[in-house]
């Protein structure tokens, strides 16, 4: 760390603090040669991840557009805004805590259908229908079925 005012490297940490809205460490500094202060933050830095579409192509991981998926299966369900970002932190926690660089879109709705079949059925369907990309009604029903099943025997599919 240099010195803002005079580039000195001979600079001390005099205090630190946790910035919570900025989810940042605040740190006040002093030049030992000029002896002024100044202050400086420090965040963290997210690994970039690529997500690997179906045709290969790669995009950056964008936490927004699960939400936006589950928002849709989700319309006019019983299912809150909040619940809907804590399972896409969810997600992205998980996936950065694999250390992977690249991820594939597939691995990214298999966890969002884990995740929306214990919250909502037919949410889960919804997504899943799309996700699938479901062709007929007797696709919709086995899956129904599945759900159904899974609901009486306490061991959900997925």
């Amino acid at each position: 760390m240099r010195c803002p005012y005079c580039f000195s490297e001979d600079v001390a940490v005099v205090d630190s603090r946790y910035v919570e809205a900025t989810n940042s460490i605040r740190r006040r500094r002093m030049c030992n040669a000029c002896k002024r202060r100044f202050t400086t933050y420090e965040t963290i830095v997210k690994m970039g991840i690529t997500v690997i579409k179906h045709d290969n192509t790669r995009e950056p991981f964008n936490k927004d557009k699960i939400i936006v998926g589950m928002e849709k299966a989700c319309e006019k369900r019983p299912v809150s805004h909040e619940q809907i970002e804590a399972i896409a932190d969810k997600i992205e926690r998980k996936i950065i805590a694999s250390g992977v660089a690249e991820v594939k879109s597939s691995r990214i709705g298999e966890m969002v259908i884990r995740e929306l079949l214990k919250i909502d059925p037919v949410a889960y369907i919804r997504f899943a229908s799309v996700y699938n990309n479901f062709n007929s009604p007797s696709e919709f029903r086995k899956i129904a079925m599945l759900v159904q099943k899974g609901r009486r025997d306490r061991t959900l599919p997925g």
